[in-house]
């Protein structure tokens, strides 16, 4: 009768546990991008959280690596700075954006729709044109809390207290930063109080921060536009440099 070593059974047992470890962490692991087939990224990074102003870098994934597009070029962000918002990125430590508190937000987000003053637009993205009715539901509580209505089909009672009309050269003395748009999908499930209508959007002017949102000049947004394509799954994220360096490797993100 053959006798085992249990010896060799304890040591089998570790190295198989450490070859199954080795494999889970390895460089073959799918980062987080990549598990997110995104194959164009809008990269924004500031200084800091504090930071007002920031740069924005296009990238694409081609060649199973990440491409830089074009030139980076300078946006502004919220009045506060950053702080982390509801996205595609696992939860973090630190402070998360409310309703009001001037941040931009940190993290992955998906880049589904663009909006505007135009009829139409020079974009392969889903478009929406804005009127005198259009609305973004910054009120907490209410039950279209983040979401954009038409005043003739919620009614007028229901977007009163809003502050977010979408014709802003209309309610807002001829303001023009929502001539250009796109939403950034922060807060997907319309939680209340969690920070709503995040937009890229143009700037008043350099180093002019916003309530929250990322803003550019209108040369910069059109460019965006023209480039973006939804079959590309594209993302946009926003990091501090400090915190862009620490998710390098585990969210697949491209050197700066």
């Amino acid at each position: 009768m053959a006798i085992l070593n249990s010896r060799y059974i304890v040591t089998g047992t570790f190295m198989l546990l450490t070859s199954l470890l080795s494999a889970c962490n390895s460089d073959s692991t799918p980062a987080l991008l990549q598990n997110l087939d995104t194959k164009q990224l809008v990269v924004v990074v500031s200084d800091d959280w504090s930071a007002t102003t920031a740069t924005l870098q296009k990238f694409e994934w081609q060649d199973d690596k990440w491409q830089k597009i074009d030139d980076a070029f300078p946006v502004n962000l919220g009045r506060k700075g950053m702080s982390w918002g509801l996205g595609l990125h696992p939860t973090q430590s630190g402070n998360y954006k409310v309703e009001g508190d001037g941040t931009a937000t940190a993290g992955i987000f998906n880049l589904t729709t663009t909006f505007g003053y135009l009829p139409e637009a020079n974009t392969d993205m889903p478009y929406q044109p804005m009127s005198a009715d259009h609305y973004c539901m910054d009120v907490n509580n209410s039950p279209l809390y983040n979401q954009i209505v038409d005043k003739n089909v919620v009614g007028e009672d229901t977007v009163k207290d809003s502050t977010e009309p979408m014709r802003r050269d209309i309610h807002k003395d001829g303001q023009t930063i929502y001539k250009k748009g796109i939403v950034i999908n922060h807060n997907p499930d319309n939680i209340s109080g969690k920070g709503s209508c995040i937009f890229a959007h143009l700037w008043f002017g350099p180093e002019v921060p916003t309530a929250g949102c990322t803003s550019m000049e209108e040369s910069k947004m059109d460019a965006l536009l023209a480039w973006l394509k939804p079959e590309q799954n594209p993302r946009y994220l926003a990091l501090p440099k400090d915190e862009y360096k620490k998710k390098m490797k585990v969210w697949g993100l491209p050197a700066l």
